[in-house]
């Protein structure tokens, strides 16, 4: 029974080939690398730019509509994942808080508009508007301003601010007659009660907003009586004379929808309360907080009904509040494209790419990369081959050499290709190759013209065993 001759074991791969197969795994790490570190940076980058800015809003006192608004707005940047943050700083009062925003002590504030502005205030959003309501007795209409100028007028609104404005408004100066013509009415003092006591007008500066809810005007029009509400005819006028006042108009059964009052559209002045920012504040800055008050007015109207209709800044150069230029960008043009959104990650990333892709590429060249072996070191192993060619004594030792040789011709052009193998030398790897080469083939000529002599004892052991 013969026995089956046992399996030789596979060879191992070339040495070379598994230098090639390490250097391309290191290549396809380092790679990987790079993409998860470039994706980290500007990963954290967005975290930290979401977080790097923190915005200082002065507003009045705490239960005051400046500050429900801060709060409001807040709690939206928030919800929103904004990268800016308020920090709300009350004060005793509105006029307070302008003056810390005059003082650059804070980036925001609301002013209305006949307050005293300050210089480097930019607008971002119409939040409101104030309505001048001149009112009189029931069947008592106030035919001209300047018969306004001469009865004796009670004032709703905010504080001494508005009684100044009422003044300034309709050019009556400071005197002690002026005081006693022109007052401040006691809070909460129903309009019968005014006219009973001998103000024959009353001037009621309220938000638009407040009116549309206030019931009290409709109670007090269907009481005996009731009250008139004036159209001011100078509106155009005064709107032209005075920047700080607005042109607006009272729709009808806006006061009283039963009965209409007015029954018909009427002219008169008003106020404006905007959000503004210190003119220094990034562009970037202001263009995100117009965004995201201008996609979230809903979320920023308060109870009352203050800033329920907030409306863009006036871009016009001659406006009374210039628009800042970041909050004007975004109303001029608010369909922002992917590159204009994301264009500082963007950038970002590129710069992480290229430094990050930089470092694994030197640490890859000078450190962890097996270098190839040069052509020229093989070219020494063809030319020991070429040694060993004259001391070959039969052809079968030559067809060794010849194998010997052409396996490293095949190792060469392999590494090569895969990159185990450089260039360098390879000129003279040829030519060692080529010189060996000739010389088995000169040396095979050789043997078959010279056949070595044969052993006359081997000859006598074939003829025996023959």
């Amino acid at each position: 029974m013969s026995a089956e001759a046992p399996t030789p074991p596979p060879a191992p791969p070339p040495a070379r080939a598994t230098v090639a197969k390490s250097n391309r795994a290191q290549i396809i790490l380092f790679s990987l690398l790079t993409v998860l570190l470039t994706a980290a940076t500007v990963w954290g980058g967005r975290i930290w730019l979401r977080n790097s800015e923190m915005l200082v809003f002065a507003v009045g006192e705490a239960n005051g509509p400046e500050a429900k608004f801060a709060a409001k707005l807040e709690t939206v940047l928030k919800n929103n994942s904004s990268r800016l943050r308020l920090k709300i700083a009350p004060n005793p009062d509105n006029t307070r808080a302008l003056a810390q925003f005059d003082r650059r002590d804070a980036a925001l504030a609301i002013l209305r508009t006949d307050a005293k502005v300050p210089p480097r205030a930019r607008a971002l959003a119409i939040l409101e508007h104030d309505l001048v309501l001149v009112l009189s007795p029931g069947g008592k209409k106030i035919k001209s301003l300047t018969e306004l100028k001469r009865k004796k007028i009670a004032v709703i609104g905010d504080g001494d601010n508005s009684v100044a404005f009422v003044r300034s408004a309709l050019e009556i100066a400071d005197s002690p007659d002026a005081a006693q013509r022109v007052q401040q009415a006691p809070a909460n003092t129903p309009f019968d009660k005014l006219f009973a006591s001998g103000f024959s007008a009353v001037i009621a500066i309220e938000h638009a907003s407040r009116i549309i809810k206030d019931k009290s005007y409709e109670q007090y029009a269907r009481r005996s009586g009731g009250f008139t509400l004036n159209p001011i005819d100078a509106a155009k006028a005064l709107a032209r004379k005075y920047p700080a006042i607005s042109e607006e108009t009272v729709s009808t059964g806006m006061l009283s929808s039963s009965p209409a009052i007015p029954d018909d559209e009427l002219d008169t002045i008003g106020l404006e309360w905007l959000l503004v920012a210190q003119s220094r504040m990034p562009t970037t800055t202001a263009s995100e907080l117009a965004r995201i008050i201008y996609e979230n007015k809903a979320e920023l109207a308060l109870s009352d009904g203050f800033a329920s209709k907030i409306e863009p800044a006036e871009t016009d150069k001659d406006a009374f509040i210039i628009a800042h230029p970041g909050a004007a960008e975004y109303i001029n043009d608010d369909t922002k494209s992917f590159m204009d959104r994301y264009s500082d990650m963007m950038y970002l990333g590129a710069a992480a790419l290229s430094i990050i892709g930089t470092i694994f590429a030197a640490i890859y060249a000078k450190i962890t990369r097996i270098a190839p072996k040069r052509a020229s070191e093989l070219a020494g192993a063809i030319l020991g081959i070429g040694e060993r060619v004259e001391h070959a004594t039969c052809v079968e030792h030559l067809d060794e050499l010849q194998d010997e040789l052409e396996a490293i011709l095949r190792r060469a052009v392999v590494g090569l290709r895969d990159g185990s193998v450089s260039s360098d030398g390879l000129d003279t790897f040829k030519l060692g190759y080529e010189l060996v080469r000739d010389e088995i083939a000169l040396r095979r000529d050789h043997l078959k013209r010279h056949p070595p002599a044969q052993d006359d004892n081997v000859v006598v052991v074939k003829a025996a065993s023959g």
